[in-house]
């Protein structure tokens, strides 16, 4: 069985089928949503490796969910492939301006599809992934699941190791509690939002030697960012 997971979306239930019975004939690991709420909780709580998203769908169409996807910078980098029975030119251009990777015109056969699907998971895989990511002595590499900090290994928490990673990866930004927990915790997962207080002192507590817990700063009334920049006033 491939590690590749495909969120396929689509609102005709015989069309999900069809699909998925491809993907599994292919080795592919399958999600599924017929509808786009549904679509992004998913997205959100598995990071799937890419969407086939139909283009229409009662309520928000696949369009709308692709551009929501790519304004994102949290999902902006998963593949998207657009699915629909229209064929026109115009149509074929707006899914790909709003940064659909492909798209297939249906009726089309399983063996275009996986085709398709594998040369757009390669150009995605060409990408930088899994690279250490380093700022000053702090160093993180996803490959090992290591944190160190000037050469020495930091222990820390599953929880802690997320929040560092995804700070690491979308620094100088400011996200919310509530933002937070949907991206490392999962949209469908209940937690407090005072839970992600308690991870983050864990985390700067873990991130003292050499001063590396001043990178974690709050953001009065607004929630938490990942700077190099001294902050405005004392962290707390």
């Amino acid at each position: 069985m491939s590690d590749k997971t495909i969120l396929i979306v689509d609102d005709e239930a015989p069309i999900r089928d069809m699909l998925r019975l491809a993907l599994e004939m292919a080795d592919y690991q399958c999600l599924e949503a017929d509808n786009a709420q549904d679509a992004h909780s998913l997205i959100v709580d598995h990071k799937p490796d890419l969407i086939l998203l139909d283009w229409m769908m009662p309520g928000t169409n696949g369009i709308e969910l692709a551009r929501r996807l790519k304004k994102d910078d949290l999902t902006a980098d998963i593949p998207i492939i657009m699915l629909t029975a229209k064929g026109e030119e115009d149509n074929k251009v707006q899914g790909l301006e709003v940064g659909a990777d492909d798209y297939i015109t249906k009726p089309f056969s399983p063996r275009e599809l996986t085709a398709r699907l594998k040369a757009v998971l390669r150009r995605a895989g060409s990408s930088s992934q899994g690279e250490p990511c380093q700022v000053g002595n702090l160093l993180l590499d996803p490959v090992s699941h290591r944190v160190s900090i000037a050469g020495t290994s930091i222990a820390m928490g599953p929880t802690e190791y997320r929040l560092l990673e995804f700070f690491m990866a979308h620094q100088e930004r400011v996200y919310s509690r509530g933002q937070l927990l949907d991206h490392v915790w999962g949209g469908n997962v209940y937690v407090e939002e005072r839970t992600v207080d308690v991870h983050i002192r864990r985390l700067r507590k873990a991130l003292q030697p050499e001063g590396c817990d001043q990178y974690v700063q709050t953001v009065r009334g607004a929630g938490y960012r990942f700077s190099t920049q001294p902050a405005a006033a004392p962290v707390v």
